[in-house]
């Protein structure tokens, strides 16, 4: 790789700024182990001690591609460890502090930028403030993206400032996308036993149960599922059920109540309200409709 390259104080026009996302910085440093953190060259408007912490009125995207550091904010209440491939953002008005490890050093590719996408994208919940790292591995598609923002922040053409903003939307979207694939490859395994526990026995088990045969809290259980899948525990449950159901209704001729029942609906009348809500038809007239009467 190259010398530290630091592009600061980006311009940006009236269009620019009502393009959606500005981009004010860009760039990519690395640091020997044992260099002193930030070193003398790093911009003096982003300078900050490790003791001290800093306050930035933008967002700032991180992302490690060598050696190991760490980080803390306001948000959180210890030092997080920053490994190759964590990924971490900046918030505006947002006491933070990194650095990294004297013994390892690191490089560091970061981009600086403003704009109503981002902070929609916070009102909505895809990045949180107390929730700032993403441990992604290493990917060359996030290299790449950091690499074109700072060729078109060298050239600066016309237009560059979309184009920026373009690559931090590239960004954000695989740091989420990425995030969200190493979350949930360790609890893969987890949801999928618990899947086979409700297949095979859907007709009586209840979430609690699933749970509590996968010797993990209920709550976590919950939440951990409903993240992957989509749909709680229980929901899961009832569609596998409604599922059953209409497989039966379809191909046998045994009466509604009877196939309720044989799929753990004890319940007739909640039965009834449950397949009209998800269906959009009763139970006959689902039959009538599957059985082309």
């Amino acid at each position: 790789m190259s010398d530290s390259i630091h592009l600061k104080y980006l311009a940006k026009n009236r269009q620019d700024q009502v393009w959606g996302l500005a981009v004010n910085s860009v760039g990519r440093q690395q640091i020997a182990p044992g260099e002193a953190y930030p070193p003398a060259y790093h911009p003096s408007r982003y300078l900050f001690s490790e003791k001290r912490g800093r306050v930035l009125d933008e967002y700032q995207l991180l992302y490690i591609t060598q050696g190991h550091g760490r980080f803390r904010s306001t948000s959180l209440d210890r030092w997080i460890p920053l490994n190759t491939g964590s990924m971490f953002l900046l918030f505006p008005g947002e006491w933070h502090s990194y650095r990294p490890l004297p013994e390892t050093g690191w490089t560091e590719y970061w981009i600086g930028f403003e704009g109503p996408i981002m902070d929609s994208r916070v009102r909505n919940g895809f990045f949180t403030i107390d929730r700032p790292i993403l441990q992604l591995g290493l990917h060359e598609s996030i290299i790449n993206q950091y690499e074109a923002a700072i060729r078109a922040a060298l050239e600066q053409r016309s237009g560059f400032q979309p184009l920026l903003g373009s690559i931090v939307e590239n960004l954000l979207g695989l740091g989420y996308f990425y995030g969200r694939q190493k979350n949930f490859s360790e609890v893969e395994a987890l949801v999928s036993r618990a899947k086979i526990l409700i297949s095979e026995g859907f007709r009586s088990i209840g979430p609690e149960e699933v749970a509590q045969k996968l010797h993990v809290g209920y709550s976590s259980f919950r939440r951990i599922f409903k993240e992957y899948t989509g749909f709680s525990p229980a929901r899961y449950i009832l569609d596998v059920k409604i599922s059953k159901v209409k497989e039966s209704l379809t191909n046998s001729t045994l009466p509604v109540k009877q196939i309720a029942y044989n799929f753990g609906f004890e319940n007739y009348d909640y039965f009834f309200t449950v397949f009209r809500r998800l269906t959009g038809m009763t139970p006959r007239e689902y039959r009538s409709f599957t059985q082309g009467k």
